[in-house]
């Protein structure tokens, strides 16, 4: 059920705020912008580059920041109540595809295209801690293992999920995962069984066993590359996005198909969920949407 529309430019990233009804949307125009999805409206927009992409943007609600990653191969920091950019760092030499910021500890990562991972500490002036390397192309996503917080899991083109350790900086596995790229990974428990999905350019998402590390099930039905995954905490529900314009909404135990949402706002690149509500956050070529999933 669609319960609020924004359009924009194309987004490529969205994050929701844990207490204030707003959605962070990175723009591949250069822009950030952060939408009251209560009172339908823009709250915050702001240029953070002139020319180049920026493809993450994450609310850091301890501090009332924003971290916004760029092709620029630079993350900036902003202030969400003044907008004042607290800090500027040179943290990659190639596009900045995704950032993740640790639930509790005063860390960030970023995944690029010059493959490496890296780990920001704002509590010692952003200084880089740690370089996590062994992917063979560009690294798409990073997600923080919400089971253990000194693991976190990488999407790469290269075919492989990689786990890591945060204290050590050690890898800790890899899975071959896929025959084609990997834009995406996140973690989720069903029952008390942890799991990763990942979504591929091969048109498919798929469910492993974090603990045998082997592969569940294939999510197949897209017609084009899987962009973003996402299974909510508190909804039995796996919901998949794809450049092929649909969202496809699955089963979080039987993996069977419950429903294909279509928007018309083309592409959909990226997925948010609402903790404690039914809601989803999908943003797209045209703009972002707010659907409520029962």
């Amino acid at each position: 059920m669609k319960e609020f529309v924004q359009t924009s430019e194309r987004v490529k990233s969205v994050d929701l705020h844990p207490t204030k009804p707003w959605i962070l949307a990175a723009l591949h125009s250069g822009n950030v912008c952060v939408w009251d999805y209560q009172l339908q409206k823009i709250e915050k927009s702001f240029k953070v580059t002139e020319s180049v992409p920026v493809r993450s943007a994450k609310f850091i609600e301890r501090e009332n920041w924003i971290v916004v990653g760029a092709d620029d191969g630079l993350i900036r920091i902003y202030n969400y109540d003044t907008l004042e950019m607290i800090k500027q760092i040179e943290a990659h030499t190639d596009f900045i595809r995704n950032l993740a910021v640790h639930p509790t500890l005063p860390y960030v990562l970023s995944a690029s295209d010059d493959k490496l991972i890296k780990l920001w500490d704002w509590e010692k002036g952003w200084i880089c801690s740690k370089v996590f390397e062994g992917h063979e192309h560009y690294v798409m996503q990073v997600a923080f293992n919400p089971n253990d917080l000194s693991t976190f899991a990488s999407a790469s083109l290269d075919g492989t999920l990689k786990i890591w350790n945060v204290d050590s900086g050690s890898l800790d596995f890899t899975l071959e995962a896929h025959p084609k790229g990997i834009n995406c990974v996140q973690y989720f428990t069903c029952g008390d069984k942890p799991f990763l999905i990942s979504g591929s350019d091969d048109h498919t998402a798929k469910i492993w066993d974090y603990e045998t590390k082997g592969c569940v099930q294939t999510l197949e039905g897209h017609t084009h590359n899987v962009t973003a995954v996402s299974a909510h905490p508190e909804l039995p529900v796996i919901s998949t996005c794809s450049e092929d314009g649909t969202v496809r909404v699955w089963d979080k135990t039987s993996y069977r198909l419950e429903n294909t949402l279509e928007y018309g706002l083309e592409r959909v690149w990226t997925v948010a969920y609402m903790k404690g509500s039914s809601k989803f956050v999908f943003g797209c070529d045209k703009g972002t949407v707010v659907v409520k999933i029962n």
